[in-house]
């Protein structure tokens, strides 16, 4: 044989055991996919929950108007640091000055009244003690002339000036005790007087008092919109009243925010909190969570659903208020914050990444190529349709390149990973990407690792 004719059939040879190497090499490859993975490991998790506000002192108050008047005088202005008592501002006061000086003259004179009226009741008591002797002994005169008449011992003209004489006092009597009812009545009256003239003078006091605004508590004023000059009034039904000025605590401070209700059933009081304020960067604050709100806001009017006059599906939250432990002694109410609340943790347990986590249904859990025939495959699935819809939460760890799906049961979720209760050891290997095909990936399929960090598609 010519060599031309060996090379020939050399060449040829290669390039059939090339084409069977090419087409082993694809339809071993054919239905494998490239995943990443990641590691079960153990590590500490916290659970946060996170949420944004404005910082508030604890107690504070807006100080209203309680009458209408003009402010002549006020004697503080914004960020004064006042104490409980100090005098804040002055409204006029010329006709309640007046009203009460005239109330408490009508008191005094009221007063007198009473003592008059004292002065006549014992008058008229002296009165009634004299009639009432009077009485008696024009009594023991007449019944000694009734003995002396009946044994003819007088004559009839002095029995009967006895008994004229007798019932002559018993009217006296009578007369001096409806004299004392009079001066009792007149006493109870002028008695009524001075308790009149005190409530009058009492409510005009209130009146005059309600001109001067004093603190309630030792803090800093936090908001003065009012001038001297301006006249204010006080609210009428559902229209508010002037406000002079918000006084602050600021020796507790609270960061106020608002908490999204998917989340609020974790949230305990008296856990810990890291607050950040937006104008303090780099610097975090701690805190206890010390109060928790019962009713729902809605959260594009801010208004509680207990005061909405309908119902609505849009997102509500509940207002978490966090005590600072540790506020800095320039911080400002209103200011914006964000909490961050560990709502739970746990020390050294297994955790898997969060993406890992996937969901199948019991349909999806039957292999494709498990080496089962039509009908047995169809024999080992679910028969019970509803039973094939029902959804499974799991992960695929790698075996022997191959992804299988393994049920698991969870715990709390950290930043980025989640506790695993039951279903992986420490070290097993789990899929955790790409997104797209986890998605759709299947039990039984072959896989290829590769965890290089992914390019940036270009933008289009």
């Amino acid at each position: 044989m010519k060599t031309w004719k060996k090379v020939l059939i050399g060449v040829g040879a290669a390039l059939v055991l090339v084409i069977i190497v090419a087409v082993t090499v694809y339809q071993s490859q054919k239905n494998v996919v490239t995943v990443q993975t990641g590691k079960a490991q153990k590590q500490n998790l916290a659970s946060v929950v996170s949420a944004s506000g404005e910082i508030k002192p604890k107690t504070y108050v807006n100080i209203g108007a309680n009458a209408f008047g003009k402010i002549i005088k006020l004697h503080v202005k914004e960020g004064d640091h006042v104490k409980k008592g100090q005098l804040l501002a002055q409204l006029e006061n010329v006709q309640s000055s007046a009203d009460v000086n005239a109330t408490r003259a009508g008191v005094q004179a009221a007063v007198t009244d009473a003592l008059a009226a004292d002065a006549a009741l014992k008058t008229s008591l002296a009165d009634l003690n004299r009639a009432k002797s009077d009485a008696a002994h024009a009594k023991l005169d007449w019944d000694r002339a009734q003995g002396l008449y009946n044994a003819a011992l007088i004559a009839k003209q002095d029995y009967d000036v006895k008994k004229a004489a007798w019932e002559q006092a018993e009217a006296g009597l009578a007369q001096a005790e409806a004299r004392v009812a009079q001066a009792k009545a007149q006493k109870d009256s002028s008695d009524k007087h001075i308790t009149q003239n005190q409530a009058n003078l009492t409510r005009v006091s209130d009146v005059l008092q309600k001109t001067t605004y004093e603190a309630p508590f030792d803090g800093v004023i936090t908001n003065l919109p009012v001038r001297e000059g301006e006249t204010v009034v006080i609210g009428i039904q559902n229209s508010p009243g002037s406000t002079l000025m918000t006084i602050a605590d600021m020796s507790v401070i609270t960061s106020e925010v608002k908490v999204d209700e998917t989340d609020i059933v974790n949230v305990r009081l008296g856990q810990s909190a890291d607050v950040t304020i937006d104008a303090i960067p780099r610097k975090i604050f701690h805190g206890i969570v010390s109060e928790i709100g019962d009713n729902a806001i809605v959260r594009s009017t801010g208004v509680a659903t207990s005061q909405a006059t309908s119902t609505s599906q849009e997102a509500k939250d509940f207002k978490v208020v966090v005590t600072l432990t540790d506020p800095p002694a320039d911080l400002r109410p209103g200011l914006s914050s964000t909490a961050k609340i560990t709502t739970a943790t746990r020390s050294n347990v297994v955790s898997i990444p969060i993406q890992a986590l996937t969901v199948r249904t019991q349909a999806d859990l039957v292999p494709k190529d498990s080496g089962k025939g039509a009908v047995e495959a169809a024999t080992s699935a679910p028969k019970d349709a509803s039973k094939q819809r029902e959804e499974v939460q799991g992960v695929f760890v790698i075996r022997s390149k191959k992804a299988e799906f393994i049920p698991v049961d969870t715990g709390i979720s950290g930043t980025t990973d989640i506790e695993i209760i039951k279903g992986l050891q420490e070290g097993d290997e789990v899929i955790t990407g790409s997104y797209k095909v986890l998605r759709t990936l299947k039990p039984g399929t072959g896989v290829k690792i590769d965890n290089s960090t992914p390019k940036k598609e270009d933008e289009s």
